[in-house]
């Protein structure tokens, strides 16, 4: 799995890893934060949430552009530097008035403009990375390897965020309300560690910092023919016909920061006791990664040494699960934030599973190509919400939910739990593959415009989001979930419709 891949991918994968970590450790309580210091309800928590995601996805083409004549390398320091910056103003407790509002909107717009500049210009420089020949057939995987690094730091976000708020409001007296700065803290300390990263292990991808000079002659290296106008066309509508389906994904799949969500806080049981607090305890987490991981080691390593160190990790990840199992016996609270630690660990954990799954169908001539991956990506997500249709079943709305008192109804957090399961093999399907897919199809002058686009069309779809954050209050919750499997379905046709032009340019 990580054998033949280029050596600079590690380096931006992990560089990557810290920023994210940050991030989804502000993201984790941010939906959260707007509600409780500023008392907004939840469609203006949602419109800000939305706005902050699109402000985030939609950047990176104006990054794109400016690294397509400056270099992706400048882009991406300068990118993080802004980031820092933004993080540092939402980490100041300055209450919930007017000009502390002002204050966290400054901070988004910094945060939003330093990771267009950041995060779509690695991900260029990733897929530069292939254009050599003989990496070339890596690509796919060495996405998903990618991705997977950024759900790394994704996985301990939310735990990140609660622990530091209980601990600032349990060691330092502070309110509730302040707590959530701290959290924000700590994207300003990983941030320190990604440019670290960055920077140590620089000489490994230098060659593929550049702007057009360097992309001119990446693509001679790679020895690809000189695309006719006609070609160029082709490939560029391809790719937009892409990003307009791609829009409902990420429409859906980012309400886990906002209406799923609010369905933590306002419908999921409030404590787990015995064995059902461990999928809560991310340690957990980590040991079945490790056994699943090391497990795919044991049948592919080729020395006896290899076999025996894979043995051993699964070994001892076991016996940490076996010890944490007769451990748990008293009862937890579960905060709402922690739900969103599942998806990253989905996505970390099955990784190799999938990677394994078209390695197979690939050495058979049957893989998918990467627009059919995301139709069925779409499909899967709808899915997904299906669930959340059959958990809804019989609760009251958000809004009878508030005054029901002792006639609200709780539901298990399985559902939550099946659900972001559900999505992440959605997102699996989608979203590596098609940021492997704009890598590969886009013309390679317009390689930074074009992942912008890709991270336009993640923009709008972002936007979005807010539509949860407006049906969260008198409408059914089967409603509500009802209306996200619509779109998904309908974008899933959409996309089948198209298929035979975008596999043209595969």
């Amino acid at each position: 799995m990580f054998e033949g891949q280029p050596k600079g991918l590690f380096a931006l994968a992990l560089a990557n890893t810290g920023e994210r970590f940050g991030y989804y450790t502000m993201l984790a309580v941010f939906a959260l934060f707007l509600r409780a210091n500023y008392g907004l309800d939840p469609g203006w928590a949602g419109e800000i949430y939305s706005d902050f995601l699109m402000l985030v996805y939609f950047l990176p083409v104006v990054g794109g552009w400016l690294a397509d004549k400056f270099g992706f390398g400048k882009m991406v320091t300068i990118g993080i530097i802004i980031m820092f910056g933004g993080y540092l103003l939402l980490s100041v407790p300055l209450g919930g008035d007017t000009f502390a509002l002002i204050v966290m909107l400054v901070a988004l717009v910094l945060i939003g403009f330093g990771t267009g500049l950041f995060k779509g210009n690695l991900q260029v420089m990733v897929g530069d990375l292939y254009n050599d020949t003989k990496y070339a057939n890596k690509r796919d995987s060495g996405f998903s390897l990618f991705y997977m690094a950024i759900n790394i730091g994704a996985l301990f976000a939310p735990t990140a965020a609660v622990r530091i708020m209980e601990w600032a409001q349990n060691n330092l007296g502070t309110s509730v309300n302040d707590s959530y700065h701290f959290a924000f803290a700590v994207a300003c300390a990983s941030l320190v560690l990604s440019i670290a990263i960055y920077y140590i292990f620089r000489n490994t991808f230098r060659h593929v910092e550049g702007g057009k000079a360097a992309a001119a002659k990446s693509e001679e290296a790679s020895k690809e023919p000189e695309l006719t106008k006609e070609e160029t066309k082709a490939r560029m509508i391809a790719l937009c016909l892409v990003f307009a389906v791609v829009i409902f994904f990420w429409m859906a799949f980012h309400q886990n920061g906002l209406s799923l969500t609010y369905f933590a806080d306002e419908f999921t049981e409030k404590s787990a006791s015995g064995v059902h607090t461990m999928p809560f305890d991310v340690i957990n987490l980590v040991m079945i990664i490790f056994i699943v991981y090391a497990g795919f080691s044991l049948f592919q390593s080729k020395t006896s040494r290899g076999k025996m160190i894979s043995l051993g990790i699964i070994v001892i990840a076991t016996a940490v699960l076996i010890y944490k199992y007769t451990q748990a016996t008293g009862t937890i609270d579960i905060s709402a934030p922690i739900f969103q630690q599942f998806n990253p660990f989905y996505v970390v954990a099955l990784t190799p599973v999938s990677m394994a799954i078209f390695g197979s169908l690939a050495n058979k001539g049957k893989e998918p190509s990467a627009p059919r991956k995301i139709a069925y990506g779409m499909l899967v997500a709808a899915a997904a919400f299906l669930v959340m249709m059959v958990g809804s079943n019989g609760l009251l709305t958000p809004n009878e939910q508030k005054v029901a008192g002792d006639n609200a109804i709780f539901v298990s957090p399985y559902w939550l739990i099946g659900t972001y399961l559900i999505l992440t093999f959605g997102e699996l399907l989608l979203s590596p593959m098609g940021i492997s897919f704009v890598s590969k199809v886009a013309p390679p002058k317009y390689k930074g415009l074009m992942m912008g686009g890709w991270f336009v069309s993640t923009a709008i779809g972002n936007k979005l989001v807010g539509v949860g954050g407006y049906l969260w209050g008198d409408i059914s919750l089967t409603v509500v979930w009802g209306v996200f499997i619509v779109v998904c379905i309908v974008a899933a046709l959409f996309m089948f419709a198209m298929m035979k032009r975008l596999e043209k340019v595969c």
